[in-house]
């Protein structure tokens, strides 16, 4: 049950957004644009980066939802498991090693990152912009992960299938489509 009282007991994330459109609307737009805009990082990548935060927050609904959309842009599921279970030991392609650690440091201990933490992303080939996207999707899912634990929003079996289709073809902006502004 969430914690906001004219929510539906069935709570989903758009249902808060629904609920709340005039910060709904503008956070649509930030999301399909960091989610789906151009970028060095495929869309699979910034999902992955996206359930990979999600998992280290331990929250249920954003780490289920975006290891499914994850995984229909070709990323293997237990490939995310793997993550956080033992990263050094993680079968994950070594080019992006240290753009998920980046990713996980910054919402671990944000206060702790330093040069040599962007600098492992440059030594593998990244430029400006991929780190920069990174931190962009880092960002977006704390803020996520944290308006959907404040709302008491829980995720229900089944969802992140009935969800991933959805999220992966059609992009973040399907609730506002009336919106100029988000394609």
């Amino acid at each position: 049950m969430p914690f906001l009282p004219s929510l539906p007991e069935d709570a989903k994330l758009g249902d808060l957004f629904l609920a709340f459109p005039d910060t709904a609307r503008p956070l649509g737009v930030l999301v399909q644009h960091v989610l789906r805009g151009p970028s060095p990082l495929s869309e699979g990548e910034r999902e992955l980066i996206g359930a990979y935060v999600s998992g280290l927050n331990e929250c249920q609904y954003c780490h289920g939802v975006h290891s499914a959309v994850a995984a229909a842009f070709g990323i293997e599921e237990p490939l995310i498991a793997d993550l956080l279970d033992n990263f050094g030991e993680a079968a994950v392609d070594q080019r992006l090693r240290p753009l998920l650690a980046y990713a996980g440091k910054l919402t671990t201990s944000p206060a702790k990152m330093v040069q040599a933490d962007a600098d492992a992303v440059f030594a593998k080939g990244w430029d400006e912009r991929a780190l920069y996207d990174a931190t962009a999707v880092s960002a977006l899912f704390n803020y996520l992960n944290r308006m959907v634990e404040g709302a008491g929003i829980k995720l229900e079996a089944g969802y992140p299938e009935a969800a991933a289709p959805l999220l992966s073809t059609k992009g973040y902006g399907t609730r506002f489509r009336d919106q100029d502004e988000i394609g």
